[in-house]
C-alpha cells in the first residue's frame, strides 16, 4: 500500500496525550492534561481521505523547581513513561470550506515523584494505568495556492481513566472533564513546516472534591525542512496556567486548596525533529530541554510559598501510517 506519507506528516501529531505528575492539580505540583508540545511535527494539513494510525512513545526526566525547592531542594525527580495508540479520520468531508477530520486517542501513563515528596503518604511514589480518553473534531482551510493552512477544532478528555485516593488525583486519571480548544497555522510549501500551534485547556470541577484547576494555555513550534525522504527542524513549546484555580469553602483549606498550589506557572522549552519517511510509514523523533521555568502563588507570601513545577527533557517518538483508504474508481475500458 502507498501511502501519501507528506500528507501523513501533517496530521502525525495531532494526538493530544496526557501527563499527569502525582497530586498533579492539587498537592503543589501543577499539571497539565496535553502534554507541551504535543502538536510539535504536525501542521494544519489533513492527508486524503482515509482511516490514519498513529503510535506514540515519550519520557519525560525532571526535577521540581520554583519556589518550595529552597526547602526540599532542586533534585526531587519526576519522570514519566507514556505510550499512546491514536486514529485519525478523514472522510472526505467538507464544511463551511473547510476539510472536516476527527481523532481518538487513548494514554498509557506510567510516572513516579522521588523523595522527600514521596514520603508523604498523600503523594504516591509510583502510579500507572489509563489516562482519560481524548476525542476531537477538527476543521482545515487551505488559503488558496499561497502555502498557508489554516485549522481549528476541539478536543474533550472523558473522566475515565484509572482514578483512585481521597481526591481521585492517586493515579494518572482525572476526574473532571477537559475542553482543549486549538488554532493552528501553517506554512506549507517547498517542504517547509513552518507551524504555530495554540490551544488551551478549560476543566470541570473535580467531582470528588469540587476542586477546579485554573486554565492552561499551549504554544508549539515547528520549523521544518524535508529533504528527500528526511525532515529536520528546530522545535520549542510553551505552557503556563493563566487563571486562579478555585475550590468550595468547605474543602478548600491550606493543605488542599488554592493557598497550597500554584497559581501561576511557566514552561518554555526548546529543541529539535527528524524524521524519516519509510514509504508506507514515518518516524518522527522530536527532544527537547525546558530552559525556563518558574512557578508562584500571589497569595502566599514568598518565604512560604509551596508553588513547585516540573524542569527537564523529553524525547518523543511518532509512528504514522494509513491503515485505509477509499478504493480508487475502476478505469473505464476502452475498446478499439
Amino acid at each position: 500500500m502507498k501511502s501519501n506519507i507528506k500528507a501523513l506528516l501533517a496530521a502525525a501529531g495531532l494526538a493530544a496525550f496526557a501527563f499527569s505528575p502525582a497530586n498533579a492539580y492539587e498537592g503543589g505540583t501543577p499539571g497539565w492534561q496535553s502534554k507541551p508540545g504535543v502538536l510539535i511535527g504536525a501542521s494544519a494539513g489533513v492527508p486524503p481521505p482515509g482511516i490514519y494510525m498513529f503510535n506514540q512513545i515519550f519520557t519525560y526526566q525532571t526535577n521540581l523547581a520554583g519556589p518550595l525547592t529552597n526547602a526540599i531542594g532542586t533534585h526531587t525527580g519526576v519522570q514519566a513513561a507514556v505510550d499512546v495508540q491514536g486514529f485519525l479520520f478523514v472522510p472526505g468531508w467538507t464544511f463551511l470550506g473547510g476539510t472536516y477530520d476527527a481523532v481518538i486517542v487513548q494514554p498509557f501513563i506510567m510516572d513516579s515523584i522521588g523523595g522527600p515528596l514521596s514520603l508523604n503518604p498523600n503523594t504516591p511514589t509510583q502510579q500507572a494505568g489509563i489516562h482519560n480518553t481524548y476525542f476531537a473534531n477538527e476543521l482545515s482551510w487551505k488559503l488558496g495556492t499561497s502555502g498557508f493552512v489554516v485549522k481549528t477544532g476541539l478536543g474533550i478528555y472523558t473522566p475515565d481513566g484509572t482514578i483512585s485516593g481521597p481526591a481521585g488525583l492517586n493515579n494518572v486519571g482525572s476526574p473532571w472533564w477537559t475542553f482543549q480548544p486549538e488554532l493552528i497555522v501553517s506554512y506549507l510549501k517547498d517542504g517547509w513546516n513552518l507551524t504555530a500551534a495554540v490551544y488551551a485547556e478549560f476543566n470541570t470541577k473535580n467531582t470528588v472534591d469540587g476542586y477546579t484547576t485554573g486554565d492552561i494555555l499551549h504554544a508549539d513550534f515547528t520549523f521544518t525542512k524535508t529533504i528527500g525522504k528526511w525532515t529536520i527542524g528546530p522545535v520549542a513549546y510553551y505552557v503556563g496556567q493563566v487563571s486562579n484555580d478555585s475550590c468550595p469553602a468547605l474543602t478548600c483549606t491550606v493543605a488542599n486548596g488554592i493557598l497550597g498550589n500554584a497559581q501561576r506557572y511557566n514552561l518554555f522549552a526548546v529543541g529539535g525533529l527528524v524524521e524519516y519517511n519509510f514509504g508506507p510509514a514515518s518516524l518522527s523523533v522530536w527532544a527537547t530541554q525546558e530552559v525556563l521555568a518558574n512557578a508562584k502563588n500571589a497569595a502566599v507570601p514568598a518565604a512560604a510559598d509551596p508553588s513547585t513545577i516540573t524542569q527537564g527533557a523529553t524525547v518523543f517518538a511518532t509512528l504514522s501510517y494509513r491503515l485505509w483508504a477509499p478504493e480508487a474508481p475502476a478505469s473505464p475500458m476502452i475498446h478499439k
